[in-house]
């Protein structure tokens, strides 16, 4: 019988960071398979190809969440079994999904408004 135990796995960096799947316990996701869905799609860049299907017409300089950004998750939550937009208003908190969505803040400190800090994705 073969037996794997790895102790944790390495996936492709987001801007300077790490990430890494650890399997000792710490900080736990139950979506972390949401991170072999963006390596896939980090090599197909289908997100990239449905992005430039839409135009953007916002002005640039009041844009804190992308377009592609927005769309990778509301797709990435779709994948993870969340279909109802209200779901959302809790995973605009998710740190994970923030990691998907490309986000360089993922726990939502860098935010411009005091009210959004904490909260790195886009929602109400």
């Amino acid at each position: 019988m073969t037996e794997c135990n790895q102790d944790s796995f390495e996936f492709e960096e987001l801007f300077s960071r790490q990430v890494v799947a650890r399997f000792d316990g710490g900080t736990i996701s139950s979506d972390a398979g949401g991170l072999l869905l963006r390596e896939t799609d980090r090599r197909i860049r289908l997100l990239k190809r449905l992005r430039d299907c839409f135009h953007d017409g916002r002005n640039p300089a009041r844009i804190e969440h992308g377009l592609e950004q927005m769309l990778a998750q509301r797709i990435y939550a779709l994948a993870l079994g969340y279909e109802d937009l209200n779901d959302h208003d809790q995973l605009r908190e998710d740190p994970l999904l923030a990691v998907l969505t490309g986000k360089s803040d993922p726990t939502g400190q860098d935010r411009k408004r005091q009210r959004d800090k904490g909260k790195p994705l886009a929602g109400k």
